[in-house]
C-alpha cells in the first residue's frame, strides 16, 4: 500500500491556520536552523493565491492538515510517483521534521 500524499497543486488549511496554502513540492529535505540539522516534511507549501514568495515558504506533514480546500491532479504518474515516495522514505537517513 502506498502512501497517500496529497498532489502537487492542492490547496489546503493547516490547524489553526487563516490562509490557504498551496502544495508546491513534496519529501523536501532541507537545513533547519531551529534544529541546526537537516530535516525533511511531506509538503513545502506557499500562501495562495500570491504564490512562491522565498520569505514565506511553509514545511508541514499530513497530520498538520486540518482540511483540503481543492486536490491537485492525479494520474498514473502520480500513482507510480507514490510508489516510489514510500520506497525513498524507508530509506532516508535525515529524520523527519516534527512540525506544531
Amino acid at each position: 500500500m502506498t502512501k497517500e500524499l496529497l498532489p502537487l497543486g492542492s490547496v489546503v488549511y493547516l490547524e489553526e491556520g487563516t490562509e490557504k496554502l498551496m502544495i508546491i513540492g513534496r519529501g523536501v529535505i532541507y537545513n533547519d536552523q531551529e534544529e541546526n540539522r537537516q530535516v525533511y516534511t511531506d509538503y513545502m507549501g506557499c500562501i495562495y493565491p500570491t504564490g512562491i514568495n522565498p520569505e514565506q515558504t511553509f514545511f508541514f506533514n499530513e497530520e498538520n492538515i486540518d482540511k483540503v480546500v481543492f486536490e491537485g491532479l492525479k494520474d498514473e504518474e502520480e500513482d507510480r510517483y507514490l510508489e516510489l515516495y514510500q520506497e525513498w522514505e524507508k530509506t532516508l537517513k535525515v529524520p523527519k521534521k516534527v512540525v506544531k
